[in-house]
């Protein structure tokens, strides 16, 4: 396993994390036990989750897996650096959802709870909180909050949001502070406001970054660069559309994508895993390596449903990509043309 620092912190961390939104709802609890001693044995020390994950509102379905695997000892919570989140709606109410000083320490608390835990390493915002924004994450998730409506027109204001966060350093109950689905100019603020008050602010910012999602190459990655964030991309196999999706298609395996979606990207696929093919890589392997070679990169999360997928994700390790296959992959899969401005003003 390669290890490096989250961000500008001291923090050491693998270059692969464990996401494990697949535990409850894909995944059995004894499985998702086997994964997560599986991930220890290959030296993956990074595990991310949210209070959110489960699809069962409000109770952590998640949080509540690995809390029963944390509890066995033997060392697991001591080996591992421990990321969860905040923002999401936990019950129907208003007062169960967002930024708001009050929300952030019950969440915390809760998760602690779920997760058996004395501190959460890596304390994760998961959406801005701009009152009304963000509820897409409800459809995301298939969840279902009847007819409650969640939105406001404000979110909480960075002031309260810190001074929530501090408090929670101060007590011990986590660590570092990180965002989820920020723009670059959140981070900005937020970590701008947080300095003011003489705190570390944000460490990492966890982003959807793909092969086939490049949008945040235009602010975010050099925001988290010029920072000091580490970057955290997650759905980094564009939900399996990367990870060979036409060779499995030709094999007749189920895929979660859609067909309409693998015929309006035949062509690029068609190119993508025939270089992947001409290399000698696997698809889904070269799609990580290309994370990994982005030094603002820290860690792609990945999101095993088998202990064979996990296994499988530690060859991205080894892969070296040349100039040239980088040219390549940039041809197959453009990004937005660089950094702003530079990539739309000239």
């Amino acid at each position: 396993m390669q290890y490096t620092q989250l961000g500008r912190t001291g923090l050491t961390v693998s270059r692969l994390c464990l996401g494990t939104m697949n535990f409850g709802p894909e995944t059995t609890e004894a499985d998702a036990f086997a994964i997560m001693d599986r991930a220890l044995e290959l030296g993956i020390n990074f595990f991310d989750t949210a209070n959110v994950y489960g699809k069962v509102l409000g109770q952590g379905v998640t949080e509540q897996i690995i809390g029963q695997w944390l509890a066995q000892g033997g060392g697991r919570r001591e080996s591992i650096v421990l990321a969860t989140k905040v923002f999401n709606p936990m019950g129907n109410l208003p007062l169960d959802r967002g930024l708001s000083a009050r929300h952030i320490r019950r969440a915390c608390d809760d998760s602690l709870r779920r997760l058996q835990t004395d501190t959460i390493d890596l304390y994760q915002m998961h959406h801005v909180d701009r009152g009304k924004a963000g509820e897409s994450i409800i459809k995301i998730l298939g969840l279902d909050y009847g007819d409650h409506v969640f939105g406001v027109d404000h979110g909480a204001p960075w002031e309260e949001v810190w001074q929530a966060m501090e408090q929670l350093v101060t007590a011990g109950k986590i660590h570092y502070v990180g965002s989820s689905n920020f723009a670059a100019w959140n981070i900005a603020q937020a970590d701008t406001l947080a300095r003011a008050r003489r705190l570390i602010g944000l460490v990492s910012e966890q982003s959807k970054y793909s092969l086939a999602t490049r949008a945040v190459e235009l602010e975010v990655v050099p925001a988290c660069r010029s920072l000091g964030l580490g970057l955290i991309p997650w759905s980094p196999l564009e939900g399996g559309l990367l990870a060979g999706a036409l060779e499995s298609a030709n094999e007749g395996r189920r895929s979660r994508l859609s067909a309409e979606r693998i015929e309006h990207l035949r062509a690029q696929l068609e190119a993508y895993e025939a270089l992947c093919r001409e290399i000698g890589e696997k698809p889904a392997d070269v799609a990580l390596a290309w994370l990994l070679a982005n030094p603002v990169v820290t860690a792609p999360i990945i999101g095993p449903r088998t202990l064979g997928q996990l296994d499988g994700s530690l060859r991205a390790l080894a892969i070296e990509l040349t100039a040239e296959v980088l040219a390549r992959l940039d041809e197959i899969w453009p990004g937005p043309g660089g950094e702003a401005p530079e990539a739309y003003a000239w």
